[in-house]
């Protein structure tokens, strides 16, 4: 299976699958530049998650957000997380050649195109989570693209934050 079944079945993020791929938590492979999951591995892995600890209550602050990759920002009585990779957290993957320029790409385990690719990622431009509100919070790019809407993608993003700090 690929990364993004493996992370929506294990209930964790694609980065922490691969993660756990590259660390040898679990059996997987690199296929084309991809992994790809051994089930029975990830099913044995999810069963000794689950005899460790009990499921946590996910809790917007800013000790989770910067626990899950966020960046805290304070100025001017401002107290944010910025989020530098979001792409992640909604399961946009990319590989780039060495120009920066992107090789492949999927979204949500579906392979797209490199246009679609750079529309998703250009639909939104910045997510944070502001601490004074105790929400996350997006600024939308001016890219669309036919996969998915801006809004889709924001969905997906929460959904992927929201997946990170559960997993804590």
């Amino acid at each position: 299976m690929n990364t993004t079944t493996a992370a929506d079945t294990a209930k964790v993020t694609v980065a922490t699958i691969r993660d756990w791929a590259r660390r040898g938590i679990i059996a997987a492979t690199k296929v084309a530049g991809r992994w790809v999951i051994d089930t029975t591995s990830l099913t044995r892995r999810i069963a000794i998650g689950a005899m460790k600890r009990p499921a946590r209550k996910v809790v917007l602050s800013v000790e989770t957000m910067v626990a899950i990759g966020g960046s805290r920002w304070q100025r001017n009585g401002m107290d944010r997380v910025y989020f530098n990779s979001w792409a992640e957290l909604a399961g946009i993957e990319t590989t780039r050649y060495n120009t920066g320029n992107i090789s492949s790409a999927s979204y949500q385990g579906a392979g797209v195109s490199n246009s679609q690719a750079y529309k998703l990622l250009g639909s939104i431009d910045k997510v944070w989570f502001d601490a004074a509100d105790g929400k996350l919070h997006a600024r939308y790019g001016y890219d669309e693209s036919r996969v998915a809407s801006r809004e889709e993608v924001w969905d997906a993003v929460a959904t992927g934050i929201r997946a990170a700090i559960a997993a804590l």
